[in-house]
């Protein structure tokens, strides 16, 4: 079980920031808890070199449900993150697809073969760290790439989101169905010309390509 949870912040924006660099503390000896991450997100859709430093996500695997609902009844840092947060939005989500490696392991691959989805709405989250020595590439090249996935049938929601600004970056999109997925993937060019150049010109140290269903999807304001 992954959870995805966003957070906006219209007061505590330096506060929020600061969370990059202190959090981790906040998630020693979590019970259930598999692998977690704590990352920016860009001010545009999709890869994006400028910052938004409003919103910020936090990314969590989990060994089952009841760990993940222990943890956000409560947990006193994630408490004190909804209470700064303007709005937040939960996603809680099923991996049935993860390909690659993110930090030398890959925290989605184990699927629940008994779980029935409700709908057909379905979750993609790729992410890659970029040799230092490609990023000129990178970055000319994938405007194309988010603008037709922002511009593609069937997304609902797409935002780019990273742990370094740069260097490590990675994507979430939400889609109404894995139809609408794989007719973007197999059928748009600008995104086959990058996914054709990432392998060709070995862009990636490390890359990582995950599907997952919906289970729920809830978004809150807070103030």
């Amino acid at each position: 079980m992954t959870s995805l949870i966003f957070f906006n912040f219209k007061k505590n924006k330096w506060w929020a920031f600061k969370q990059m660099g202190l959090h981790r503390r906040h998630f020693n000896n979590i019970d259930g808890l598999n692998f977690y991450k704590m990352l920016g997100t860009g001010s545009g859709p999709g890869f994006s070199m400028y910052p938004d430093f409003s919103t910020y996500a936090l990314l969590l695997t989990w060994d089952n449900e009841l760990s993940a609902s222990k943890y956000f009844n409560s947990n006193n840092y994630y408490n004190l993150l909804l209470s700064k947060a303007e709005t937040y939005r939960k996603i809680f989500l099923s991996s049935f697809k993860s390909i690659g490696e993110w930090d030398g392991k890959n925290p989605f691959e184990r699927y629940d073969d008994d779980f029935q989805p409700t709908s057909n709405k379905v979750g993609v989250l790729t992410r890659a760290t970029i040799h230092f020595n490609k990023l000129t590439r990178f970055w000319k090249s994938v405007k194309p790439a988010s603008d037709a996935i922002s511009k593609a049938e069937g997304v609902q929601f797409f935002k780019g989101i990273g742990e370094l600004p740069f260097i490590q970056q990675a994507t979430f999109s939400i889609w109404d169905s894995e139809k609408h997925i794989n007719r973007f993937a197999y059928e748009n060019v600008n995104h086959k010309k990058i996914v054709d150049k990432t392998r060709k010109q070995k862009w990636y140290s490390e890359d990582l390509f995950a599907r997952f269903h919906i289970i729920s999807d809830t978004g809150h304001l807070r103030h």
